[in-house]
């Protein structure tokens, strides 16, 4: 018997299998940037209406803590809601935080945070203004942009918590 008729199937078979796997792994993790989208639905009635609703994942749960406690003066806005929704997304926001337990999405986003540290924007992060660096100035300014929170105007899977640069 011919050891290529033995081996080639097999080696055929194997790397359809890689390809496959790294095709997979892509969709699942959505690369280097992919950070899992609210599924809460009272957080993406409530944060959704006014911006994106920005993946938990991207902040510490400090952060969240704190944002959720100061919605009277959100950004120079009052975002406050009732005490039973403001209670329930903070919970959710927490639970799934950059930094809960269990989370690894934001913590290659989160390096270079103090533990504890309460960062508001995720804009700030050391990570994102690296990732950033190379945007000039004149875009954050486009009316089809508006500022650099507007994270979809660029990264067009946002929403669904794709955020990688081929957007």
């Amino acid at each position: 018997m011919n050891p290529r008729t033995i081996f080639r199937p097999l080696l055929v078979s194997l790397a359809a299998l890689g390809i496959s796997a790294g095709l997979y792994t892509r969709a699942q993790a959505g690369g280097g940037h992919y950070f899992p989208p609210v599924q809460d639905p009272a957080t993406l009635a409530e944060c959704g209406s006014c911006h994106l609703a920005y993946p938990a994942s991207m902040l510490p749960a400090a952060a969240w803590q704190k944002m959720m406690g100061e919605l009277n003066q959100h950004f120079g806005e009052d975002a406050s809601l009732d005490p039973q929704t403001t209670a329930a997304i903070t919970r959710y926001l927490m639970a799934n935080a950059g930094d809960a337990a269990g989370s690894a999405y934001g913590r290659k986003l989160l390096r270079g945070v103090a533990v504890g540290a309460a960062p508001q924007r995720i804009t700030t992060l050391p990570t994102w203004v690296q990732e950033h660096r190379k945007v000039p100035k004149t875009d954050w300014s486009k009316p089809e942009v508006g500022s650099k929170a507007n994270c979809a105007a660029c990264h067009q899977d946002a929403e669904r918590g794709y955020f990688d640069d081929d957007n």
